[in-house]
């Protein structure tokens, strides 16, 4: 079976949009632009699909280049036999061929090498063979005696032999799978704790679970503990259920042999398959937990970033502190800093008229309709400061409590320096609380997405597999998203497809120099911005005053002939967005794009985006929840219902965000099939089940409306 049709069986797909999707791939394609702009090639796949089958790919493409590699190499030792080229053609996964490659690896000096050397090689092998009939394995090994070879008496000759027979049956591929898929599905991973119990580990502190359903996070916390010299961590397979293996395996009959061979089998899990496979199980389900929380990640990061901006609205960005102040910054509609200080209405300078007045001043000079509050320390006094102040005003305006997480970092990164050098770190954090009430997107790309706070267990992750998995959301979300080219920062443009950093300051030097971009035509001036990288960002970037109003859409400049050959087909002089739809239909979709030469998934999307130019999809959701008053812990009773805002999901629950300054747990038992679909930055109704004053816990459940 082909590549491309064992990727079309795996995902459920048609082979030639795999052969399509492969080959744009290779040919330097981004997913985004795949995704968006080659449907008809590809059966209308979404970036999700598409990233899971390049993926796919790339392992299948690895697995191949080492199966060429082990066979090569066994094929110069010249012991390549038949049968055994068949079974590495037929491996299914890395782990198949290693297993098969194991016989003929080159060894370290082990226990069964040195006996090797002292000529007892051969009798391993006639035991092994164990014919129905034959001397006793004493007899045996007696002609085999060497006292200048070192092996001076029948013990040690079946000793000898014994590590021998160990190795060999140990490098079986056909038994190390059977006994790997007996650990995976019947073994059990037990903890203890090493020394004095840690109170942080304590649920693992006498712990253990069938591997086949332990759960990812238990794994990783497993995992922390045993690598902070807090527990002791093993698997354990009933022997009776290797011994059935080994019986099935590698003894046969009952001859003369079968219980030496028994003892070498013995020996051979005991010494060398138990420690292997146990390393392997552990790796596999650390791998597989390492892909669970990169999933539990990734799905978070996604709703945060594409939480629906405050538009058109000033906003003052209020970073909470103590000892040194509450830093202040007031920015207007386009995220522009008009004013920057600093008040301290919190302990220990109590210094709340005088905040107050200082506040108050801001607002009505530059017209604040919403103030961002960091959830940091000194959150809740703040919020309380900010709920007193806002009835005083003749004016309304609300409040939102934002995670300042990563603010800190992006304040002290050269960005942040670049981007405002003129600011303390400490105020940059309170423009970045700002911005990201009025986008999300915009600011938050600006931040390392492991340092966003919505994952779990995000700092035991493999780095690298963590940045590739959370940068592609972020991809993601910006190109689904558009970029204004006029006003997107450099941060924002590098992930915008086809772009990379380079490329993106190199258009914000252009932009800068030359003045706002016209038309998408005049991208082409920037730069090291070639032809193929053109292609693929082009439909991505807008120019929302651009004179053609196919600039300010997510029409690709390759269809605009077409676009215009469908208006002179409908008989249209101009696009009128109210009706375009209507008259396509009119004439038929089908007709319509056989016409004009698109696929009929196209000229959907093209419509769609001529009905609604320079359409933002985060506008369909539902908008932030501002806030005007107050609620403290002590405020809650169990039965009472309040809506709040989900704030993070994990494994084991979702955490939302009820307006009390400490967010509350939806335990997963509490969440029911349709709270498990939940996503961060939802607006929710949970209902307080229990309070817990002092431990600072809410435990909360789903309610309706």
């Amino acid at each position: 079976m082909e590549m491309h049709e064992r990727l079309a069986e795996e995902f459920s797909l048609r082979p030639e949009y795999v052969k399509n999707i492969i080959a744009l791939i290779d040919e330097g394609n981004t997913i985004p632009f795949i995704a968006r702009y080659r449907k008809e090639q590809t059966g209308s796949c979404d970036d999700q699909v598409l990233r899971k089958l390049e993926e796919r790919l790339g392992y299948l493409r690895e697995l191949e280049a080492r199966r060429a590699f082990v066979r090569q190499a066994v094929i110069e030792q010249g012991k390549a036999e038949p049968a055994w080229l068949e079974r590495l053609e037929g491996a299914q996964t890395m782990a198949q061929v290693e297993d098969l490659y194991l016989p003929f690896r080159p060894k370290r000096r082990t226990r069964g090498a040195i006996a090797r050397e002292k000529g007892l090689g051969p009798l391993a092998q006639a035991l092994l063979d164990q014919p129905a009939q034959g001397p006793k394995p004493e007899t045996l090994a007696a002609g085999y005696l060497s006292p200048q070879g070192g092996v001076a008496s029948v013990d040690e000759a079946l000793d000898g032999a014994l590590d021998i027979a160990a190795e060999e049956i140990s490098d079986r591929a056909d038994l190390r799978g059977a006994l790997r898929q007996k650990m995976m599905e019947q073994g059990i991973l037990v903890s203890r704790s090493k020394g004095e119990p840690d109170p942080i580990y304590q649920l693992y502190g006498q712990f253990s679970a069938p591997v086949k359903r332990i759960a990812g996070y238990q794994i990783l916390a497993i995992n922390r503990g045993e690598k902070e010299g807090k527990l002791s961590v093993s698997i354990e397979l009933a022997p009776l259920a290797v011994m059935a293996i080994m019986e099935r395996q590698v003894i046969v009959g009952r001859g003369p042999y079968a219980a030496w061979v028994r003892s070498a089998a013995e020996a051979a899990y005991t010494r060398l398959l138990q420690p292997s496979l146990e390393r392997e199980t552990r790796s596999t389900l650390t791998e597989q937990a390492n892909q669970q929380a990169i999933g539990v990640f990734a799905a978070n990061l996604k709703p945060l970033l594409l939480q629906p901006p405050l538009r058109g609205k000033a906003v003052l960005g209020f970073d909470p502190g103590y000892r040194t102040g509450c830093k202040v910054a007031v920015v207007d509609a386009t995220g522009k800093v008009m004013e920057t200080t600093a008040v301290y209405p919190t302990p220990p300078h109590n210094r709340q008229q005088q905040a107050e007045q200082i506040v108050r001043r801001l607002i009505e000079r530059y017209q604040v309709e919403a103030v961002a509050i960091g959830n940091g320390t000194a959150s809740r006094e703040a919020e309380s400061f900010i709920a007193g102040l806002l009835p005083k005003l003749d004016r309304p305006v609300a409040y939102m409590v934002v995670s300042e997480a990563g603010a800190s970092v992006y304040s002290a990164s050269p960005l942040g320096a670049a981007e405002f050098p003129e600011l303390d770190v400490s105020v940059r954090s309170a423009v970045s609380i700002a911005r990201r009430l009025q986008d999300a997107l915009a600011e938050l790309v600006k931040i390392d997405p492991k340092a966003l706070g919505v994952g779990q267990y995000q700092h035991d992750m493999p780095p690298k597999q963590l940045k590739q998995a959370l940068e592609a959301v972020v991809e993601d979300c910006v190109n689904a998203v558009g970029v204004d080219v006029n006003r997107a920062s450099a941060a924002l443009l590098g992930y915008v497809s086809g772009l990379n950093k380079t490329t993106a300051a190199n258009l914000v030097a252009y932009r800068e120099a030359n003045g706002p971009f016209a038309s998408r035509n005049e991208l082409k001036k920037v730069p090291r911005l070639g032809d193929k990288a053109y292609e693929q960002c082009a439909g991505f970037l807008r120019i929302p005053d651009a004179r053609d109003v196919l600039d300010r859409t997510g029409v690709h400049p390759e269809s605009y002939a077409k676009v215009r050959r469908m208006m002179q087909t409908l008989k249209l002089r101009h696009l009128d967005p109210g009706t375009i739809r209507i008259q396509a239909e009119e004439y038929g979709l089908q007709a319509l794009a056989e016409a004009c030469g698109l696929g009929l998934p196209t000229l959907q999307d093209i419509i769609a985006e001529l009905s609604k130019p320079g359409r933002d999809p985060r506008d369909e959701l539902p908008p932030p929840m501002l806030r005007t008053d107050i609620m403290h812990m002590e405020d809650l009773a169990p039965g009472m219902k309040v809506k709040g805002t989900v704030r993070n999901v994990t494994d084991f629950g979702v955490f939302v965000d009820i307006g009390v300054h400490q967010d509350g747990l939806v335990h997963r038992s509490k969440l029911g099939a349709a709270g498990r679909r939940l996503a961060v930055g939802q607006i929710v109704t949970v209902q307080v089940l229990q309070v817990d004053l002092e431990r600072k816990r809410i435990a909360l459940s789903l309610a309706g409306e």
